[in-house]
């Protein structure tokens, strides 16, 4: 075996595992922006909900959905199952890949395990997604429920049209890092969900006032922010899945700095928006500004330069602030704003492609868009009404009213802020 092709596999399999570590690390920033975005008596069950979703994501995907997106075959629509992609039946020792790319040139030269590694952590990205928009009225299990059906199937039908080498691969869609595979698909799952699960009590009135309900904590979210920030130079850097030559060693740099020029567009344009609007400095609106820049670059970013980077990222954190103002006039209930920045400006960075990427074109763009988001919003409206007729998803009102982490986690997140409860004086 020659000494350099060995040294390359070496490399872009540690880089492929440290940028799925990162990857794994914005599970983190999930939960603390989610945490600092719900009331107080609310956020012992979000977080059981990201560390859970995180770890049942981890087991469905091992079990079959990294099989149903990477299969042996298929006609590009329905994956034919890839068995020997259950690791349940894999072991690192049985890992052939070297062997395989030994005569090839080195194209694609890192471990078959460590690719599996960074493919799990994005559909637990895409899960994370949904537990947000369904905050504080959901119940805990059948948000659990749902994520096996998600994670284990919805994610890898249409990861495998796309990543997969399915039909959407073959029309010319172009999604680098997902911003439709990983993120509209996520908000097409919370809407699906939000649509049947309804509005939090309280949060509009019945003469079509709209009521704001502020986060508990908004030191968190901003660190739950910051962390989502560094942990999507994994999710965008490790998306190009080499670095042990020249090119691209240079495509990653390219890729980190306009990841982070993207989302320093969205929070200052975003914050801007606000501030026009509202009169005020809105910190929820800078947060899911810096948020939309990044999903919207992810779709694409290699070709752009900076410059255009900030303002792909930046129209991104225009579109987010409208985007959440619309959904709460459509009485659509979304805590954190997952749908209006995964899904709408998801949206935009995929139309956004073809600006920068000559061998992208709006109508696969279009097309791309719109399938990812009809599979995921029809079978996941199916799984929800299934699970609602089944064992119910919304709890009581007197558990809204009390707080869902009493009701279904039987503790408080903050509980010296409470007076105990059957105390007596």
């Amino acid at each position: 075996m020659d000494a350099s092709i060995e040294l390359q596999y070496a490399l872009d399999t540690f880089y492929l595992l440290i940028t799925g570590a990162l990857v794994m690390w914005m599970a983190a920033g999930f939960a603390m922006l989610e945490a600092g975005l719900v009331r107080a008596k609310n956020t012992a069950e979000i977080l059981t909900k990201n560390v859970a979703l995180y770890a049942i994501a981890c087991i469905m995907y091992m079990i079959i959905g990294f099989g149903i997106m990477y299969p042996a075959g298929g006609n590009g629509v329905i994956p034919q199952i890839d068995w020997s992609n259950m690791f349940m039946f894999t072991s690192a020792a049985e890992d052939h890949t070297l062997d395989a790319v030994a005569g090839s040139g080195g194209d694609i030269v890192y471990a078959h395990l460590a690719d599996f590694f960074f493919q799990v952590v994005f559909v637990a990205t895409a899960m994370s997604i949904v537990s947000g928009a369904v905050a504080e009225r959901m119940k805990l299990w059948a948000f659990l429920l749902f994520a096996v059906f998600m994670t284990g199937f919805i994610y890898p039908v249409q990861g495998y049209w796309k990543w997969g080498g399915g039909w959407l691969d073959g029309i010319g869609f172009n999604d680098f890092a997902g911003s439709g595979v990983v993120h509209l698909c996520g908000a097409s799952a919370a809407l699906a969900g939000v649509l049947l699960l309804g509005a939090r009590k309280g949060k509009y009135s019945k003469d079509g006032s709209i009521n704001a309900i502020p986060g508990a904590n908004m030191p968190m979210a901003a660190l739950g922010t910051f962390i989502l920030w560094l942990g999507w130079f994994g999710f965008n850097g490790g998306s190009e899945l080499k670095v042990s030559n020249i090119a691209e060693a240079n495509a990653v740099a390219g890729v980190f700095v306009n990841t982070n020029m993207a989302a320093a567009g969205g929070l200052v344009f975003g914050l801007v928006t606000a501030r026009m609007l509202f009169g005020k400095a809105d910190l929820t609106m800078a947060l899911n500004g810096a948020l939309a820049g990044l999903v919207a670059i992810t779709a694409e970013p290699l070709t752009p330069t900076p410059l255009a980077a900030t303002l792909i990222g930046g129209i991104g954190g225009v579109i987010v602030v409208f985007a959440i103002v619309t959904l709460d006039k459509l009485r659509i209930d979304d805590p954190v704003g997952a749908i209006s920045v995964h899904g709408v400006v998801g949206m935009w960075g995929l139309m956004a492609v073809p600006i920068t990427n000559a061998e992208a074109t709006f109508g696969a763009q279009a097309i791309g868009l719109g399938t990812i988001f009809a599979w995921v919003f029809i079978t996941s409206f199916i799984v929800w009404l299934l699970i609602k007729l089944v064992m119910g998803i919304r709890v009581s009102e007197e558990e809204e009213y009390e707080g869902v982490d009493v009701g279904e986690c039987g503790l408080e997140a903050y509980p010296e802020f409470v007076g105990s409860r059957g105390a007596t004086a």
